[in-house]
């Protein structure tokens, strides 16, 4: 009788804690946020976090960087080449706590086993992207208009098409990316699993080159670049977040 009533206690428990909210906050040391172009032409990509250790920056970069010898740009050069697959180019094999601080969010999770109903929002500072090229960085700032809107804003609405495999889970985020004050509706494939203590999101999403000249950053009509003259096929974003329960009083 007193294992039924154990057993019985317990499920009660797992229940309760399956639906009781927590909140989660971004670690910025640990976090980053990139962007890269198809065609990449060997240089196309940016980064919150240029000290991770698993990136670089492309061919044409200013001077000073040090660079992982093992990190091999792409046979292709600057071949107009379209790769939608390596995307990132150097994604982040294991979790490090090198970055500066220019992610920010928080996600409220109502339910922790299925993450129904969850809702979050993440903001990074523009001007924090970087190619490694300081010219290029200067005219990508420019053309984003990081000076007049800093931030850069994904508001989470809700996760669908959630499905588990062992400790990882993959769905899609559905919200809103707000850039330059304009907000677009996104979809983004995410993948989140345990890692560093905490809770690893990666995000990614896709949008058409002339998406991204018309809509998200209409300056780049007027210098031209690789846009004007369809070079530029597809345009990724993404994150890699590391999320950790909030801490009790925290607001």
């Amino acid at each position: 009788m007193r294992c039924t009533l154990a057993a019985a206690l317990m499920g009660l428990l797992t229940a309760v804690a399956a639906h009781a909210q927590t909140r989660w906050v971004v670690d910025p040391k640990a976090s980053l946020v990139w962007w890269q172009m198809s065609p990449n032409l060997n240089h196309l990509w940016a980064t919150t976090c240029p000290e991770e250790p698993s990136w670089r920056p492309g061919e044409n970069r200013s001077g000073g960087w040090h660079i992982d010898p093992k990190l091999k740009l792409p046979r292709s050069g600057y071949g107009n080449v379209e790769d939608t697959v390596h995307v990132p180019l150097f994604p982040r094999y294991h979790v490090s706590t090198v970055c500066g601080e220019a992610v920010e969010g928080r996600a409220l999770l109502p339910d922790t086993v299925t993450w129904r109903g969850a809702r979050g929002q993440v903001t990074v500072r523009g001007d924090a992207l970087i190619t490694g090229l300081a010219l290029r960085d200067v005219m990508m700032h420019r053309i984003m208009q990081t000076t007049e809107f800093p931030e850069i804003r994904f508001t989470l609405d809700s996760l669908v098409g959630l499905t588990k495999r062992a400790d990882t889970l993959f769905g899609s985020a559905v919200g809103t990316l707000t850039l330059r004050a304009v907000p677009h509706a996104t979809i983004a494939a995410v993948k989140a699993f345990p890692e560093a203590g905490g809770m690893r999101v990666l995000a990614k999403w896709r949008v058409p080159a002339a998406t991204l000249q018309l809509e998200l950053t209409p300056r780049l009509a007027y210098l031209g670049l690789g846009v004007n003259t369809l070079i530029w096929k597809d345009f990724f974003m993404g994150a890699d977040l590391v999320f950790r329960p909030e801490a009790a009083g925290a607001h």
